[in-house]
């Protein structure tokens, strides 16, 4: 497995090399994000980026902008020490996958690595949370025994809520994924989607919660009460 880390600390990077070397990962290291905003735009540069936030020359939210503008698809995994829920928010709504807060156990960072190859192969064919399942294959949803009718756009919205699991998507990265059926599409359009899938799947287990000025993201229901405003 190619891994890229983008770390300015020797000391931590060095550490990373030989954690993720000592499971037969071979690893690339660059410490600025200018660096590596230009080794990304080759598409075999990685299978997976381990990024730290705090950059010299272009810092890590930059870095990820800039590769999934390009439509860049490999996954990011993103280092920081800030604790603030925002600055987490922020990196997975422009496009990052997961994060981790130093310090960080070894063992969770290799098993967040490999976590991301696996979700970065084929897709599954069935994605499932609660009693909702959505077959990949036959474009099928079902609650339980039920089956869901959904339009194409209203699948597309639900199929990737569904693949980011609970991870925050914005807005934006909803109506991107649904381009292709369209370019006419608008912040309230997909507000009116989640609205209409939100009743369709309301015994489902799950919900489709709103993190106000951030995006949506599913979760179990009742885990936390499900904020319903658009």
């Amino acid at each position: 497995m190619q891994i890229l880390v983008v770390e300015d600390d020797s000391v931590i990077s060095d550490g990373l090399c030989r954690v993720l070397g000592a499971q037969g990962m071979t690893v690339q290291v660059v410490d600025n994000g200018l660096a590596a905003d230009q080794l990304l735009q080759r598409p075999d540069t990685a299978e997976v980026v381990v990024l730290d936030i705090g950059l010299p020359g272009m810092d890590g939210f930059e870095v990820v902008r800039r590769l999934r503008a390009r439509g860049g698809r490999v996954p990011v995994l993103l280092l920081t020490a800030r604790d603030a829920i925002e600055d987490r928010v922020r990196g997975l709504e422009i496009g990052a996958d997961d994060y981790l807060v130093k310090p960080f156990a070894s063992a969770e960072l290799v098993a967040r690595v490999r976590a991301l190859a696996r979700r970065h192969g084929e897709p599954p064919a069935v994605l499932a949370m609660g009693a909702l399942t959505l077959d990949c294959a036959t474009r099928r949803a079902r609650v339980g025994e039920r089956v869901v009718d959904l339009s194409v756009r209203e699948w597309t919205v639900l199929e990737y809520l569904l693949q980011h699991g609970a991870r925050v998507v914005s807005k934006q990265q909803i109506i991107e994924a649904i381009l292709p059926w369209g370019d006419d599409l608008t912040l309230n359009a997909v507000e009116v989607y989640v609205s209409r899938l939100r009743l369709k799947i309301a015994d489902a287990g799950v919900a489709i919660r709103t993190i106000r000025g951030f995006g949506y993201m599913l979760e179990p229901a009742p885990a936390a009460a499900a904020d319903t405003a658009p």
